[in-house]
């Protein structure tokens, strides 16, 4: 891997003692000379030898253009994210993470001198210092230890919401129609029940008419959406949908110290449910670019954002899902939003995605299986040339090690280089659950979020006057005509649910069609499908 003939070069200024190394290690060097501010990564790896002289960097200004932090379970990329998010929050950029394990946590509180941090400081000429950082923790729907994050059915849209139910395109279609009906009426959802009840209406004699003429919704298919609701709910996933819903610029937050909020929503309690996880994640990135303002190219991103697990994204994705993701992540960098998948090896990412990931981590590579060495080979050609064996280094890299590549101040790709990374400064491990929850209940937003409300909404509307109808009103009277159908309509005699009796009878048909389309209007979707009321 050296050229220790290649004659000595001139050294990049900052590179003491660079003339005596060869000339593939010079052009690294002046490849991460950046004059303006950056994040610093760790030394340089080049013939099995650390080179403290050559830093490893990348701008600030790039990291809203993206990034993937890939490698094996155990390589080292939650460091990784660690020592990023660390880096961002102490020059003033605010971090959403997401702790899958629950080993994030300790980015809030001072790390531990050892041997091991103190050998790794010295390899790689760090002035190691101990510093917790400003941190606000989250749960979705309040399940772990956290500030409760929730959205409204209507502002999750019928994409997410298709990929959560595990439906197929037919019937994402079907549930775009439900949610587009409900837009124009004004109905907003806000909880599942409210979705449900606009689901049944919808295939009942009163509602089918509704839809002709946008296609309409089978009777199959809206059977098929109710079953999936159901066995959502009966999965405990309800929790995750209603009010108050989380505002997404929380996560922009800066502390009275000028540090950038590290916001670390926390994820064990539902690991076993990654459809749910990995989609939320989702709707906080669309959420975010719905609203944001244009800022074109700034000095430090608004805001950077690591979405973990990023596989579980893509596994099973509609073309609409996928199209969606490309967009956003296409458009966000102009809203001063960096994004970086965190998965096992880039193939994980879809192509038109991959292209625009400026920054790349890749930590270690097995090559234990035919299909790991494939993997290995096909992650080897998304690098720009190289002096380096990508294929001998990304399966010899230790812990904490990893292949670098980023795009330079000028917007250029720099040199492959393998990198011993530094130290995070922060704790390398959880917080106990007590310290968790203290800073939870002492934070300005728990009293915002903690509690959940049931607030009246096209459920409650509904049954409310389906009951006032049917106990002030006699069959003769003509006072509520709309009720006096609602009434006569089932003749079965059989026992129907409460939603049932709502959306069955002529009062949701008036009341659909009565309400204000003011509040229909005020909703606009993103690329996404997502939804927001303007604050």
């Amino acid at each position: 891997m050296t050229d220790s003939e290649a004659p000595p070069a001139k050294a990049p200024e900052g590179v003491s003692g660079a003339p005596a190394l060869p000339q593939p290690v010079l052009e690294i060097a002046s490849g991460y000379a950046f004059t303006g501010p950056a994040l610093d990564l760790g030394a340089l790896l080049w013939d099995g030898r650390c080179l403290p002289d050559v830093q490893i960097r990348i701008p600030l200004p790039m990291l809203n253009r993206h990034g993937l932090v890939a490698g094996a379970t155990g390589t080292g990329k939650t460091k990784t994210l660690q020592l990023i998010a660390e880096q961002l929050s102490a020059q003033g950029v605010p971090v959403f993470l997401a702790d899958v394990k629950g080993d994030v946590s300790g980015i809030s509180a001072p790390g531990q001198e050892n041997d091991k941090v103190r050998t790794r400081a010295g390899e790689v000429r760090q002035e190691w210092t101990p510093a917790g950082f400003p941190c606000e923790f989250y749960a979705l729907g309040g399940m772990g230890h956290g500030i409760p994050v929730r959205a409204t059915v209507t502002s999750f849209g019928p994409v997410l919401l298709s990929k959560v139910l595990q439906l197929n395109q037919t019937q994402e279609q079907s549930l775009g129609l439900i949610f587009h009906y409900a837009d124009q009426k004004g109905l907003e959802l806000v909880d599942l029940k409210d979705l449900r009840a606009v689901v049944t209406f919808l295939t009942s004699d009163e509602g089918k008419s509704e839809l002709k003429g946008i296609g309409g919704l089978s009777t199959a298919t809206a059977g098929v959406i109710l079953r999936s609701l159901t066995a959502f709910e009966a999965q405990g996933m309800s929790p995750f949908f209603g009010e108050p819903e989380f505002d997404t610029s929380e996560l922009s937050r800066v502390a009275g110290d000028g540090r950038g909020t590290v916001s670390v929503l926390e994820l064990p309690a539902v690991q076993d449910k990654p459809q749910l996880f990995s989609t939320f994640l989702m709707w906080l990135l669309a959420d975010l670019f719905h609203d944001l303002p244009e800022v074109g190219d700034v000095d430090k991103p608004k805001l950077v954002f690591f979405f973990d697990e990023a596989h579980l994204l893509f596994n099973d994705a509609s073309k609409a899902f996928l199209d969606a993701i490309t967009q956003t992540v296409r458009l966000i960098r102009s809203k001063g939003v960096g994004v970086f998948f965190v998965t096992q090896t880039p193939k994980d990412v879809p192509g038109d995605v991959l292209a625009q990931l400026g920054n790349r981590v890749q930590h270690a590579l097995r090559a234990f299986t035919p299909d790991d060495q494939k993997a290995l080979k096909a992650t080897v050609k998304t690098f720009p040339n190289s002096p380096y064996d990508l294929e001998e280094v990304l399966t010899a890299l230790g812990t904490g090690e990893a292949v670098v590549t980023v795009l330079s101040e000028k917007g250029a790709p720099t040199p492959v280089a393998a990198t011993r990374l530094r130290a995070p400064e922060s704790l390398m491990g959880p917080v106990d659950p007590a310290t968790l929850d203290r800073a939870v209940e002492q934070s300005p937003l728990y009293g915002r979020y903690a509690e959940a409300v049931d607030r009246e909404s096209a459920y409650e509307k509904l049954t409310a006057r389906e009951a006032q109808a049917a106990a002030s009103s006699a069959p003769s009277a003509p006072s509520e005509p709309t009720s006096s159908r609602g009434r006569g309509r089932k003749g079965d005699g059989q026992d129907s649910s409460v939603v049932q009796q709502v959306v069955g009878s002529g009062v949701f048909k008036s009341l659909a069609r009565s309400l204000g389309t003011q509040v229909g209007r005020e909703i606009t979707r993103s690329i996404f499908g997502t939804a927001r009321r303007r604050r």
